[in-house]
This record gives structure tokens, C-alpha cells and sequence, in this order.
């Protein structure tokens, strides 16, 4: 696509690549009877909830704010997890949310009573203690973990008005890590599981990865319906807008100094802090590794942060000021987690329709940079 026209920095959403994710969600759904919800605090651009929203069964919120957009924006199965509550919340929650599900046994005594007179449908987060992963900052069964409960701590004695059994442990990962989280959460509570209603597999799952195992999370969803005859809740977040959008920026200057810097106008400290939080190298469309091609440049920005690096690359002819680059898998993470650090702006919103045209959906300034201070 044509991207010359738009004013940077901006994310571009493809509205196709958006529909093509949905879709393999939906096939999961319909192949498994599964609920499968977006997890908001991965992406969380509203505009396109309707789309989204006619291909799964509702959202997913780490808070009230999430809760409200999925309640306002998509009006489907709304469902919400906080390690806790805000007392003064929880009446809103109980207003817009299907399912609760607590962190503690202490939050769910808490709370019980007020959840049932709603007649809401709660669960309580687990912990297998099974890691799967190398991402210790992302890793939920890491030793000392503040999230979920574990075998030693689970209270059998409590369970009167639990219908289910949430567990999150994955980040970007296939199936095969799912089937030894789920052997490790039937060893520690299986026991349990015979008495839900639901069991929620938590997030992570990267559904629509190109070599993402479908066949074996089909497998494992209908096990745990069959075996338990129980309902099965997947929240993916980046699933549904994995490669589906961009970061378009501009060079404006190059800076020689032992090696050669493009300075652009986007940031990953501001516009992409997984860059340095992950960290990784997000892909740059005809770019290559450092030393790859016949040019490498250190792609920095304009904050004054001497570590707001997003990585090293190669290109086939020099930068100069006015070139375009584009930052692949840009939607996820992005919005949901930019800021505002040096006043930098924040990029455009953009929307790829699948007629081909680029709208810009939304346009920041100063006012949101001061409104936040």
C-alpha cells in the first residue's frame, strides 16, 4: 500500500488483516463451541469493535475502564480480571460485566455477595506454577507471582457461587505450550474442574500465527469440554490484530558518529514501548539485519532519551531526510501503551478500509499531551 500521503507518525490498521484474523478465530469457535474473547489491554481500537465483534464472542478487561469500552463498543460477553478490585468499582463492574473473576479467595469473600445478588457468573484465577516461557516480566508462574492461586493456597472449602477457573501463563506462544500448562492445571486442580461451569485458558495464545498449531487447540479445547463438560473461554489480544497493522514514520535527520543514525519521528520509548521492554526488532518493510545490505543505520528518534534505540538495519540505498519507513506488527501494544514523554506527539490513527483508502480516524495535539499532566 501507498502510504506517501498520510501525515506521520501513524498507525495504519488494516481493516482485511483484521477480518482475516477474525475469521480464523471464528473457525476455532465454530469447530469447538469455545467463546473466544479479545483481551482489550493488547488492542484496544474501538473503531473497529463492529467488525471484530461479528466474528467473536465479546471482550475481556483488566479494569473498569476496559470493561466500559467492551460494554459500550461491542455490547457482547464482557467479562473482567483484576489482581483487585476498587471497592467503589465494583458496583459499575457488577453493572456492565457477565464474569468476575478474582485473584484471591480474600477478594472473592469480599465481594460474594454483591456478585450474587447480580447474579453474575464468578470465577477464581489459578496459578499451575508452570512456566513455559522466557519473558520473566510476562511470565504469571514466575516464583512469587502475584497472580493467581496456587495448589497449596486453593480453598476448596470456598468454592459455594464459583462457576469457573481462569488461568493465564502464555505470551506469544503455540499450542504445544498450552498442552503442558493444561496437564499441570488438571495435576494441581482437576479435582476442582469437575464442579465448574467454565474454564477460561487466559491469553497468550497466538492463533493466528502463521505456524500456530490449530489442530492441537481444537484438540485441547474439546478435552476440557468433554472431560469436564464445562464451557471454554480463550482471550487472545494480539491474536486478533497480529501483522495487521504499521507504524509509518519519516526520516529527518542522519547523524554520523562512528556509526550512522537516522533520526526519526516516531519513538520506541513513546510509540512502541515493547521495543524496549520486550525487548526485540520490530520489522522494517524492505530493510535488512545490520550489515545485510549495502547500507546500515542505527534507527533512533527525537526524544532526548540516549537509549530510545529501536535497533540496527540495513537498507539497499542511503536514507536521506523525507523517507518513509514502515514498522511491521504495529497495532498490537502500541496504542494501548504509547505516552507522551518530551511532549512528543502522538501518532495519527489510521484505518486501511478494504476499499483501499486510508482514513484517519483520530488526530492528537497538544491538548492531549496536557490534558495527561
Amino acid at each position: 500500500m501507498d502510504y506517501s500521503g498520510i501525515k506521520t507518525p501513524a498507525y495504519v490498521v488494516h481493516e482485511d488483516l483484521i477480518r482475516r484474523n477474525c475469521e480464523v478465530l471464528r473457525y476455532v469457535e465454530e469447530q469447538t463451541g469455545a467463546h473466544i474473547l479479545l483481551a482489550q489491554k493488547a488492542f484496544s481500537m474501538y473503531a473497529l469493535y463492529p467488525l471484530i465483534g461479528r466474528y467473536i464472542s465479546g471482550t475481556t478487561a483488566s479494569g473498569l475502564h476496559e470493561a466500559r469500552l467492551g460494554y459500550e463498543e461491542m455490547g457482547k460477553e464482557n467479562h473482567i480480571f483484576s489482581p483487585a478490585y476498587r471497592p467503589e468499582e465494583m458496583d459499575e463492574i457488577l453493572e456492565i460485566c457477565d464474569h468476575i473473576i478474582f485473584n484471591s479467595f480474600n477478594q472473592w469473600e469480599k465481594f460474594r455477595d454483591k456478585a450474587a445478588a447480580r447474579g453474575r457468573s464468578c470465577g477464581i484465577r489459578i496459578n499451575p506454577e508452570c512456566s513455559t516461557q522466557e519473558h520473566g516480566i510476562y511470565d504469571p508462574c514466575a516464583y512469587g507471582s502475584r497472580l493467581g492461586v496456587t495448589a497449596e493456597n486453593f480453598r476448596g472449602d470456598m468454592l459455594d457461587g464459583i462457576e469457573g477457573l481462569h488461568f493465564h501463563t502464555l505470551c506469544e506462544q503455540n499450542s504445544d505450550a498450552l498442552e503442558t500448562t493444561l496437564k499441570a492445571v488438571e495435576a494441581k486442580f482437576g479435582q476442582y474442574m469437575h464442579k465448574m461451569k467454565w474454564i477460561n485458558f487466559g491469553g497468550g495464545h497466538h492463533i493466528t500465527r502463521s505456524d500456530y498449531d490449530i489442530d492441537k487447540l481444537i484438540q485441547l479445547i474439546r478435552h476440557v469440554k468433554e472431560t469436564y463438560n464445562a464451557e471454554v473461554y480463550l482471550e487472545p489480544g494480539e491474536a486478533v490484530a497480529l501483522n495487521a497493522g504499521y507504524l509509518v514514520t519519516t526520516v529527518m535527520e542522519i547523524v554520523e558518529n562512528g556509526n550512522k543514525t537516522a533520526i526519526l519521528d516516531a519513538s520506541a520509548a513513546c510509540h512502541m514501548p515493547d521495543v524496549l521492554e520486550m525487548p526485540y526488532r520490530p520489522a522494517v518493510i524492505g530493510a535488512g539485519e545490520k550489515g545485510e545490505k549495502k547500507y546500515s543505520y542505527t534507527l533512533s528518534s527525537v526524544t532526548c532519551l540516549a537509549g530510545d534505540i529501536i535497533g540496527e538495519y540495513s537498507f539497499d540505498e542511503p536514507l536521506k531526510e523525507g523517507d518513509r519507513l514502515v514498522f511491521c506488527d504495529m497495532a498490537i501494544y502500541s496504542m494501548v501503551k504509547n505516552n507522551t514523554f518530551n511532549g512528543i506527539n502522538l501518532p495519527d490513527i489510521d484505518i486501511a478500509r478494504e476499499n483501499g483508502s486510508i482514513e484517519v480516524w483520530k488526530s492528537f495535539g497538544y491538548e492531549d499531551f496536557k490534558m495527561r499532566l
